[in-house]
């Protein structure tokens, strides 16, 4: 869908100039999701994970200094990664420390470079009075997904009658966040300058479910013949994964409003569209 109130432009990011070239003389609010992501993608890619979400974040502020518009800035939010708790997070709040995985392991490249990106955006805000806000998302779905996230692969395959599949046994467990609820978290922080200096856990709790019975939900509500099936697991895995969202309620007023039940619907929904309109 096009707007007359945004402008694209298309670069790497790894590339300093093009990044410089796309900042207008006016910007006043910085929204940084580029990034590497999802697990095999990463695990391909342990090297160019850090460089794109290490060098890109630096070469993004850099071009701010540059340009001499980092003082005009009402905010900048950075997206970080619930990755930077580890494999196991139960009820962690923005002050649990992050817990570094062995070198070696390349899934860990990307919560590795995440938190280089939260530390170099801190210290920005601490150096230059760049007004940052970190944001660490906890499992995120919804309508318009890519990528390998469990939902979107769930969902599209339930909708195809085509096997999930699940990696492991199915009893990793899960807070699932619709977009809507994410979203509304974003312009909480960009309506509240006490957000300005701080890192936010943005999830739902109340959305959290064990992989396998999340499988057998979206074949439930999907109306789908899908068999679940398990293959061995050759990566290392978060385990446990629940946020504590209690700074985001206290300073923001963040409270999320879709239920697991009534955001699978809508995702279903719009994948069922998006599969019937271009016949996949």
């Amino acid at each position: 869908m096009e707007r007359k109130n945004i402008e694209i432009f298309r670069g790497d990011i790894l590339d300093y100039d093009s990044v410089k070239k796309c900042i207008p003389s006016d910007v006043d609010i910085v929204i940084h999701l580029a990034a590497i992501a999802g697990i095999d993608t990463v695990i391909k890619n342990p090297a160019k994970t850090i460089e794109v979400n290490v060098i890109g974040t630096y070469n993004l502020l850099k071009s701010l200094m540059e340009l001499k518009v980092i003082d005009r800035i009402e905010f900048f939010i950075n997206f970080s990664t619930s990755e930077v708790f580890g494999i196991s997070a139960f009820r962690v709040d923005e002050k649990t420390p992050a817990n570094l995985q062995p070198v070696g392991e390349a899934r860990w490249t990307y919560s590795v470079a995440k938190l280089v990106g939260e530390h170099l955006v801190y210290a920005y805000y601490n150096q230059y009075g760049l007004k940052a806000v970190n944001i660490r998302p906890f499992n995120i779905y919804g309508p318009g997904q890519v990528g390998e996230g469990a939902i979107h692969h769930f969902v599209v395959r339930a909708l195809k009658n085509e096997p999930l599949i699940i990696h492991g046994d199915g009893s990793q467990i899960r807070s699932w966040c619709y977009i809507d609820d994410l979203v509304d978290a974003v312009i909480l922080c960009l309506e509240n300058q006490n957000s300005i200096g701080e890192s936010f856990n943005i999830g739902n709790p109340k959305g959290t479910i064990t992989i396998l019975s999340l499988a057998e939900k979206i074949i439930h509500l999907a109306g789908s013949s899908s068999q679940i099936v398990y293959v061995p697991k050759n990566y290392a895995d978060v385990e446990l994964r629940i946020p504590s969202i209690d700074k985001a309620k206290q300073i923001l007023g963040f409270e999320p409003k879709v239920d697991l039940n009534e955001g699978i619907r809508r995702t279903i929904q719009w994948y069922r569209e998006k599969i019937k309109r271009e016949n996949i």
